[in-house]
């Protein structure tokens, strides 16, 4: 293929990658976004592969075939609730391939704006490859979920984040010496790991995307560094929409990205809340009779509502309700779950309809209206101290007004906080009953009561 067969190619890959990311804003677009962006990476490989003088297509070959089977076997054995953790070692090794990329592109006589550039591909690539992986380990519980912060952190970080641009000057004005560059990945990685330890699990949707974010940036840099137009496009697609989505996800919890760095949410999350009243907790017999005559139900699903795996029986219990004559919607609030969409994706799976997933702003003016809203797993997504207590760590976070529904079913495992580690005053509420055990065996309790 001549030169212009190629840069149209990556044209139409361009085309394809900006119109699927903007059929992926919505649910009912989303597999057709994801579709479209994949055959743009498709052509935008084999332009890439026919453009360039490839060493060894055999070789490609092998490693096409043992990441295909890497992939399949990770999309079998994975389940939904590892999703999160899925997409972190995505991001993470998103961010290994950009440092390789840039590395292997390194020559003696590169220009400084060129070096400069493999530097960053480096740079950013390291922080992304083991920030990924310690947000992976901290979502697997591998390690501790909680902050991780010692006296005089930032001064070490301040110290590192210097020391690696010193390197990246070094190696910039002398790229055949390769003391620089071995010194700058190996702080690149240490600052991975620095940087994300002091972030607590409550803001880990935000770190994920923010990780995405990185991985696109290093994506973008190792295309400059190769001289790679479709990299350098689709790179600041996923950065640009990374950063847009930690911005949405740090709006929903009212917090600035620069304090889900750096304040170590969690640590601070210990603070006593005072509440009055005491637990009402309630059988899935008397909860049937209470929704069999609703007119109006509210589902907010959480995190533990991925763990009980019942996202499926949740959809049967919102067919034998409207079948009921009742009105079911469901809540979604953007941080609900461990990872950016979360309970979506977990809703789409069992086919609930698009049209009844609610966002935080369309659910909350519905909610005084609302018979019964039942809280699935969720915690401090639908806290309301966040209003009402302003001694609470996550005061001013906007959350769903579960409170305002004339009675609220929270189905839990145990009184044991969420992610944020604090009480939540809606289990103590007069218009509140508890609905303890796995959510998937409470639920189909309760379908067993409608059948």
């Amino acid at each position: 293929m001549d030169a212009f067969s190629i840069n149209m190619a990556y044209v139409v890959s361009a085309v394809l990658f900006i119109v699927g990311l903007k059929r992926l804003g919505s649910p009912a677009t989303a597999r057709q976004g994801n579709m479209l962006s994949s055959i743009a990476m498709l052509v935008a490989i084999v332009a890439a592969l026919v453009d360039n003088a490839i060493m060894s297509y055999q070789m490609i070959g092998i490693g096409v075939i043992i990441g295909a089977l890497i992939g399949a076997f990770a999309a079998k054995r994975v389940e939904m609730t590892g999703m999160p953790e899925l997409v972190a070692l995505f991001n993470g090794f998103g961010g290994l391939a950009s440092l390789f990329v840039g590395w292997a592109a390194i020559e003696p006589s590169s220009e400084v704006f060129t070096a400069f550039t493999i530097f960053l591909s480096i740079l950013i690539g390291g922080v992304t490859f083991t920030g990924s992986i310690v947000a992976w380990a901290k979502l697997s519980e591998r390690i501790n979920g909680r902050p991780m912060m010692f006296a005089g952190q930032r001064v070490v970080n301040a110290l590192i984040v210097v020391s690696v641009f010193a390197c990246g000057y070094m190696f910039s004005i002398d790229p055949s010496d390769h003391t620089w560059l071995y010194a700058a990945i190996a702080l690149s990685f240490v600052f991975g790991i620095m940087a994300v330890i002091p972030i607590g699990g409550a803001d880990m949707p935000v770190v994920i995307s923010l990780l995405n974010s990185y991985s696109g940036l290093a994506a973008c840099a190792a295309g400059f560094a190769v001289s790679n137009n479709i990299l350098i496009v689709a790179g600041s697609l996923v950065g640009a929409s990374g950063i847009i989505l930690t911005q949405i996800m740090c709006k929903a919890m009212n917090r600035s990205l620069s304090h889900v760095l750096f304040s170590g949410f969690s640590a601070v999350s210990n603070d006593v809340v005072e509440v009055e009243g005491e637990i009402k907790p309630i059988s899935s017999d008397d909860a049937f009779y209470v929704l069999e005559a609703a007119s109006s139900v509210a589902i907010i699903p959480g995190y533990g509502m991925a763990v009980a795996q019942a996202q499926h029986v949740v959809k049967e219990l919102q067919e034998l309700l409207e079948n009921n004559g009742c009105e079911v919607n469901f809540g979604i609030h953007p941080v609900a779950g461990r990872m950016p969409g979360h309970m979506n994706v977990l809703l789409a799976e069992a086919d609930v309809s698009y049209d009844q997933l609610l966002e935080m702003d369309e659910i909350n003016p519905r909610m005084e209206n609302v018979d019964v809203a039942i809280v699935i797993g969720a915690n401090d997504v639908v806290n309301p101290a966040a209003r009402e207590v302003k001694s609470s760590p996550i005061y001013g976070m906007p959350v769903i007004n579960v409170d305002k529904a004339r009675t609220v079913f929270v189905l839990k495992r145990s009184m044991a906080s969420g992610f944020a580690g604090i009480e939540n005053p809606l289990f103590y509420k007069d218009n509140t009953r508890m609905l303890f055990g796995d959510a998937k065996e409470t639920i189909s309790a309760l379908i067993r009561q409608f059948e």
